[in-house]
This record gives structure tokens, sequence and C-alpha cells, in this order.
């Protein structure tokens, strides 16, 4: 007879301990048995009762603890440990050690094991005395919801884990700090070596140069991101306040920053002038500026050197092949250029449509017949056929072989062209070769650090491969640099959350994308299946009617089917959530 599969499921875990337990017992058996069973009965228990845990066992001076939420068991511990903190203060009392994780359990009748329980008693270990030591998962997990800051511990090596761990710490001594802030409250800490390019204005007196003056200031923000010591905001968060004349410093404090650089552009015919000025968020001072009245012919020199006085002026230090890249020209046809940045343009709009499709791929295909050495056309080419792949707008079944094709020209035009290796990663993705698509999108992120896709798809592959609490960090870090326009990242956490069953956070997520997006469709319908898991069908159904409202013709089942999922379990476990919601698709 074939041994029964192992039941396991995501759990929150806490693991104490009585600090100097031994020696207590050794001085004094009776008094700290009466001390240890007191602690339990008034302050141990009640917390983990109000907070909905479950004591899995005690284990004399040490107690583990399973709870659904990470929330809960968080602020089970901080509580348990001020309450422990305020005893001590009118007399002798015990001193606790906390550690907190989440990870897969294994489920033993009553008990449960595992290295989600492992890692829980080695975090208690590394604990301050007094104080709660979580894992850098939990610390993503709770996020503001819990009146505490924790503190970066760094990583930790423990015994029987075979990777190292990132730690987080907090002891009620900590209090005396600013409580956490709101999501929406809470303050970004500005990078030293960190930046915002604005949308440089258009002061050609013509509307259809916009283009140009877009394309010109998304070059600048594409040379500045390849140089690793700088931190670089990403084009959709920078042109947010395009066409407004915002405060700088304003700007630094919402896209957390410590400089701006702002510009202009004014094109006649083969002349440009181009004003640039780079601004210290934090007092609005002017640290350089300079304008520039070139030829046409010259706008690879004038981007180079723009990029360059940054540098210098943030005291910022190229490694050799840093420099290199920066200073590239990759085309010498400024005709070939203007038509790139024509289609880029119409590829990156925010409508999305097939007029904007079609005007992308005629600026593309001109431009290369323009130069055919140029590599970026190929690509903008290879990224409209990926497009058209996911939106159908051609109808045909051969856009993913073309982008494939075009995106494999681009790499023979340029091999260290870094939106190539993105858009191979993304070819790669979509083809379910998760291991494929992690080496491209690697490549592209080692020429490109601050390429916030490629960092959201590195995450995407490992959230599909069955990994998905690994995709948090690299989520967050996308969302760093698209603080703004990013609201996608924040769907992709919550798919995260829900892949990995922990559904509070996943709904938590959902809600946050839908309120910077209240159009979307694809966050509701991942949303019901949360809510299901959840049991609180009255308002998945109310999701549902939202989305129905939107888009009449949304199917869960083609939603759920098109995603790569390595695992089909994984898919099956958001089926089963929707089913929970009691809807029909």
């Amino acid at each position: 007879m074939a041994a029964p599969a192992e039941t396991r499921r995501l759990a929150a875990i806490l693991a104490a301990d009585v600090v100097g337990y031994s020696r207590m017992m050794r001085d004094d058996e009776s008094g700290t048995l009466s001390a240890l069973k007191r602690h339990r009965r008034e302050i141990f228990d009640p917390a983990v009762e109000t907070h909905r845990g479950r004591i899995v066992k005690l284990m004399g001076d040490g107690a583990l603890v399973e709870f659904a939420s990470a929330v809960d068991a968080v602020n089970c511990a901080v509580a348990v440990q001020r309450m422990t903190h305020e005893d001590a203060a009118d007399g002798p009392g015990l001193t606790l050690r906390i550690g907190v994780n989440i990870g897969d359990v294994i489920i033993d009748g009553d008990d449960i094991y595992g290295d989600g329980v492992n890692i829980a008693a080695r975090l208690e270990a590394v604990a301050e005395p007094g104080g709660v030591c979580v894992s850098s998962i939990v610390n993503d997990s709770v996020g503001a919801r819990a009146d505490v800051v924790f503190t970066d511990g760094g990583n930790v090596t423990v015994k029987n884990i075979d990777q190292p761990i990132r730690i987080w710490k907090w002891r009620p001594a900590d209090d005396a700090a600013a409580p956490r802030a709101t999501p929406d409250e809470q303050p970004r800490r500005p990078e030293k070596a960190s930046i915002a390019v604005l949308a440089f204005d258009n002061l050609s007196g013509d509307p259809e140069q916009e283009y140009f003056s877009d394309g010109m200031t998304e070059d600048i923000i594409t040379d500045l991101s390849k140089i690793g010591g700088l931190l670089v905001i990403a084009r959709n968060s920078s042109f947010a306040y395009k066409g407004k004349t915002p405060d700088i410093r304003a700007v630094g404090r919402e896209l957390g920053v410590a400089h701006v650089l702002e510009g202009s552009v004014r094109r006649a015919g083969a002349r440009l002038r181009i004003t640039a000025q780079l601004i210290d968020a934090g007092d609005g001072a002017h640290l350089w500026a300079e304008r520039y009245d070139r030829e046409l012919t010259d706008i690879f020199a004038v981007q180079d050197d723009v990029t360059r006085r940054i540098v210098d002026a943030l005291k910022v230090k190229l490694t050799p092949a840093e420099d290199g890249r920066i200073g590239q020209v990759p085309t010498r046809s400024i005709e070939a250029h203007d038509l790139f940045l024509r289609g880029r343009e119409a590829l990156l709009s925010s409508a999305n449509t097939r007029d904007m499709f079609d005007v992308a791929l005629q600026s593309f295909n001109r431009a290369i017949e323009l130069d055919p050495d140029y590599a970026d056309p190929y690509v903008g080419l290879a990224h409209a056929y990926n497009r058209d792949f996911q939106n159908k707008w051609l109808g045909r079944d051969d856009s993913m072989a073309l982008s494939q094709r075009y995106c494999s020209l681009a790499l023979e035009k340029d091999p260290d062209l870094p939106y190539a290796h993105y858009v191979a990663g993304l070819n790669k993705f979509w083809a379910g070769d998760m291991a494929a698509s992690a080496a491209s999108i690697e490549r592209a992120l080692s020429l490109n650090p601050n390429f916030a896709p490629a960092i959201g798809m590195r995450a995407l592959e490992k959230i599909y491969a069955g990994r998905p609490l690994e995709g948090i960090p690299d989520l967050k870090l996308a969302l760093r640099l698209e603080p703004i326009m990013g609201h996608q990242f924040r769907h992709f956490i919550g798919t995260a959350y829900l892949i990995a069953g922990d559904y509070e956070n996943a709904v938590t997520s959902f809600r946050q994308r839908i309120e910077a997006s209240p159009t979307t469709d694809l966050s509701r319908g991942l949303m019901i299946a949360a809510l299901g898991r959840l049991g609180r069908v009255e308002e998945a159904r109310q999701v549902r009617d939202e989305l129905s409202r939107l888009k009449p013709d949304y199917s869960f089942a083609e939603h759920i089917g098109r995603l790569p999922f390595q695992d089909p379990a994984d898919r099956e476990r958001i089926r089963e959530g929707y089913a929970l919601a009691g809807l029909e698709d």
C-alpha cells in the first residue's frame, strides 16, 4: 500500500525561548517555574489567542506557534515582548527571544515540521534578548501593517540551512523611534547617487516634435541607467510630471531621489538648442547647468556630454565597461534614429492600440531601410510583434516567431543591447523556457542594472517557476525604480502571495493595484480567487460585478489558462479559489 501523500500548507511560524533558562532553573527552580507559568497565563497565551495563533507545542522554556497570517504572527511577537518588557520593569522577570518566519510546513497530526519551522527556530536563536528577529519574507509581507520598524540585520549563516538568511530585528527599546508610517505616508529614503530625469520641454513650437524631446530624454535615462553606482527612476514615473511645473523638492520626496535633471529641446530644421540643469532635490540648488547650440547630427555627443557631466557632479565612478557603453553611437543616420524615436514613442504609448502598433511597425521598418546595421529598430520590431502575440491585432499565428527573428537580428548587430536581451527573455518566458528566459534577463540587467521591466521579469520567472515569495524583493525593487506608474508590479506581488497561499496579502496587493489603476480586469480576476480562498464570498461577488461592468467578455478560464505556470497544481489552486467564491466563468 502506497504511503499517504504529505500534507503541506504555508504558515507563519513563531518560535520563542526564555533567555538563560538553564541558569535560572539552577539558581531557583521553584521560582523560575512559577514565573514561567505566570508569564504563559498572563502574557503569552492571551497574546496568541488575541492574534489568532495556535500553540503547536511547548518545550520547557520554549514555544512553537502557528499563524495563518504573517501580520498576526509579528503583532503577537511584538505584543508579547512589549508586555514582557513592562512586566520586568516592576521587578525581576523573564526575558524572551522570538523568531518569526513564513514557509511551507508539513502537517503531522497536531504537530508541524519542515524548513519553515527550522528557520523560525534559527531566527529565534539570533534574536537579541527581549527582541524579535524575522526573515526578509516576513518583513516584506508585513510592510506597514505593524507599528514597529525592523532594522536590517544583514545576512547570517545558521546551522543546517544551506543558504545565508537575511534577517530583520526589533526590540521594545526601539519604540522610541517614530512609528511605522502608513504605505502612502512612508517616506522614501533617497540614495546619495540617485536621480530622476524629467521629460525635457518641447520648445519647438510644434506639438508633432514631442516625440523627439521625449525620445532624447529617454536616451539620457537609458545611458544613466547603465551605471551600476547610480539609482535612476524609470521613464514612466519621471514623465508623470510632464507638462507641469512641480517643486523639485517635492519631486525628490515623491520619487525618493537626491537629484533631478530637467531641461528643454528646441529643434529648428537641422539645428538643436538644448538646455539641461542638474538640481539638488534637497534644497533646490542648481549643481550644474549647460546650454548646447548644435547641429542635429551632434545629438549623440550632447547626450553623452550630459550623462558624463551628471556622473562627474554626483561623483559616481564608472567601470571601464560602463564608460564604453555610454559613449556608443548607435547609428550614423540621424533620420533612422528619428524614425526609431517615433516608433518607440508609439510602442510605449499608454493607448496600446492597433493604430499605435501600426505607426511603430512603419517607423521601425523605414529606419532599417535607411540603416540596416542599426540594432535598435530591429528590437523595436521584436517588441512590437511580442505585443501582437499578446493582443492579436494582426490575427496571424507567427507573431512570436517574427519577434524571435528580429530579436536575433538585433543581437547580431549589437550583442550588448539591454533592450534586445530583455525582449529575448520576454519571448522565452512566453514560450515556457524559464531557464533560458532567466539567462537573457540576467544579461540585460548586467548591462542595465536599473531596467525596471527586466527586474520585474526576473521576479515573474520565480513566481511561475513555483518560488513565488522569492520574486517579491525584485518586484519591490522594480517599484522603487517606478514609484508612480509601477502599479502593475503590485499586481504581480498579489499574484506571488496568491500562489504562495497568503491570501490576505494577495487581496491587499490586488486592491492597491486597483486603486492605482481602476479599470484593471486582471487584478480583479485573481482577487476573486483569493477572496474565495478566504471564504469572503459576498465580497468576491461584488468584485465580479465590477469586472463584468468593466469587461463583459472577461473569461477567468482564458485568463488563468494563458499564464505560464511550471507546476499545474499552482494553476489548479487558483481555479479552486475562484470556484469557492461560488461563481461560474
